[in-house]
């Protein structure tokens, strides 16, 4: 996922005028900027099309994740919606979101964020996240980003287990932190994944990797130019 990152300050009247007039888009990155400032703008004012987070008081703006990303994601929510209707202990799970954003110490946009344990549809402006899934990006940064930085982040936060999808290194690695530290298992493409915080689901990642997979098959290979072809009858000479 590539960045647009620029160090300009919000001008006084910006931060003084109606939040409801300022347009946050493209042009907008790395206005500095409280997470008060950050958390007060509304879904409204931010361009569609683009993913916004604030890092270290930096506004970044990023594309929206590829097909090949977006539909393992989107996979994982039918999976574990579907744990959570048909399975018995399903009721262990109370939410699952796409894109949502974690107020960590920065504000960070998760691309999966389930709730567990709450017994209560989550109020995603102040519950944490029991679970937080990631699926790798391909620039060499945001491998970096997705294995390390985050996964600190959101263990400060209150985040009981990271899950890191690479589609790549074709592996899953779970992280945990506890009052023993921080420990972490990996799940290989033919493995199943289990956790106690959501009792009787599997996650077989196999499942996940073909849905990204399949799009690696769609796109369309580069047309190969036309050799002329003489005209019938020959030549004049």
């Amino acid at each position: 996922m590539s960045t647009i990152a620029r160090n300009t300050r919000m001008a006084p009247s910006q931060r003084t005028r109606s939040r409801s007039r300022i347009r946050i888009g493209p042009g907008s990155a790395g206005l500095l900027m409280t997470p008060e400032q950050f958390d007060a703008l509304r879904p409204s004012q931010f361009v569609r099309g683009n993913r916004y987070e604030l890092i270290n008081g930096v506004l970044v703006v990023s594309p929206t994740p590829g097909i090949d990303e977006r539909s393992p994601n989107d996979y994982l929510g039918h999976m574990l919606n579907h744990y959570r209707e048909a399975n018995p202990h399903g009721s262990a799970m109370d939410e699952t979101a796409p894109e949502q954003t974690i107020a960590t110490t920065s504000r960070r946009r998760a691309d999966r964020a389930i709730w567990t344990g709450l017994g209560r549809v989550p109020d995603p402006d102040s519950d944490i996240p029991s679970i937080v899934a990631e699926f790798v990006s391909k620039r060499r940064r945001d491998v970096l980003r997705d294995y390390e930085i985050k996964r600190d982040e959101y263990f400060d936060a209150g985040v009981q287990e990271y899950w890191v999808i690479d589609r790549f290194r074709r592996i899953m690695t779970v992280y945990r932190r506890d009052a023993a530290g921080l420990s972490y298992d990996i799940v290989p493409e033919g493995g199943t994944y289990r956790t106690e915080l959501l009792p009787g689901f599997e996650l077989p990642l196999v499942r996940l990797l073909a849905k990204s997979d399949q799009w690696k098959r769609t796109k369309k290979r580069p047309k190969q130019p036309r050799k002329p072809t003489p005209p019938a009858g020959g030549t004049d000479g």
